[in-house]
């Protein structure tokens, strides 16, 4: 068979048939509840990607992000309730799209961006903020994230960084990778980007790959954040996490920083949490009395884009230097 190759344009990606799926983990994708199943993408499928490429200078860093819950449960035409998103189905794959580009708007200038659509569990999942529920819905889309990576870890110069990023259940996704890479990988990890969802004393037990942020330019680094209003807004599900640090200062401890002139961004040592004052998220409008109420987990790749985008490129740099 043809080698699968990741031709990387301007805009677009272009994946010819080759090799097959590599992902080789320890998953087990059946869940009890799980009712209709869709089919697995084929990542060799260039449908089954958003990519951009604004590397021009070729300094820049190799981008894996992973989106967040965009479908609710819903129905097979013979009644079937099924708790993932079909990535064969376009209406699906649009609305991960509106993330994934504006996330690609100001991650792919001065690197290359690439971005699988996966079978996420949808928000009813999350809604029942039972975490035995989460972890059994959430092995399938897991293992869809891990055999896109590893063939997009496949197909890459693997002699430039590499950057790990999600939002919300992308976060969790980018959490799973960190533990699923080998030590070749990681050796290449210039940063990764948890936006929006927690890091465990669970998950830092079991993988030394999780290195908290000290700073802003450290490399091999976990980058983790969560935003409320104040810490009793915290949503243990998503948010009880055990590091952070400030994306604006890059402090992990409570020195506050100013963001748009207005904004002050504090984060409490004692609840690994961002809290914002001066900044009211209305434009996140609360979601079935779950989200939005007082934290603001919507905004986690917004708020902080310009933060984010020099720090990969901060990042990227100290990693080029190192070697």
């Amino acid at each position: 068979m043809r080698r699968l190759t990741l031709l990387l344009s301007a805009i677009v990606l272009a994946l010819l048939c080759g090799v097959g799926v590599l992902w080789r983990g320890g998953f087990s994708v059946a869940a009890p509840d799980a009712g209709y199943i869709p089919q697995a993408p084929d990542y060799r499928d260039s449908v089954m990607w958003i990519v951009a490429d604004g590397d021009t200078a070729g300094t820049g860093a190799d981008i894996f992000y992973v989106v967040s819950t965009w479908e609710e449960d819903w129905t097979t035409p013979d009644g079937t309730l099924c708790h993932y998103a079909d990535v064969w189905n376009p209406v699906h794959r649009e609305r991960m799209s509106r993330e994934m580009l504006r996330v690609a708007a100001y991650m792919a200038p001065g690197n290359r961006f690439c971005a699988p659509f996966y079978r996420h569990t949808t928000m009813e999942t999350w809604l029942t903020q039972n975490e035995d529920t989460i972890a059994s819905r959430t092995r399938l889309p897991m293992s869809d994230v891990c055999a896109a990576f590893d063939l997009f870890q496949s197909c890459r110069d693997q002699s430039r960084p590499l950057v790990i990023a999600g939002f919300s259940q992308g976060g969790k996704a980018v959490v799973e990778l960190l533990k699923h890479i080998g030590e070749d990988t990681y050796a290449q990890l210039a940063a990764a980007y948890v936006m929006g969802y927690k890091v465990t004393p669970g998950d830092t037990a079991v993988c030394h790959h999780i290195r908290p942020a000290r700073g802003a330019d450290d490399t091999g680094v976990t980058v983790c954040y969560n935003t409320v209003k104040d810490v009793k807004y915290v949503q243990p599900v998503i948010a009880s996490s055990c590091i952070a640090i400030n994306p604006v200062n890059w402090c992990t401890d409570a020195t506050p920083a100013t963001l748009h002139d207005t904004i002050t961004v504090t984060l409490s040592p004692e609840y690994h949490v961002l809290v914002v004052s001066g900044y009211s998220g209305s434009e996140y409008r609360p979601y079935r009395n779950f989200l939005n109420v007082g934290d603001i987990h919507s905004c986690e790749p917004w708020l902080y884009s310009e933060c984010l985008q020099r720090n990969i490129a901060l990042r990227t740099s100290s990693w080029r230097r190192s070697r």
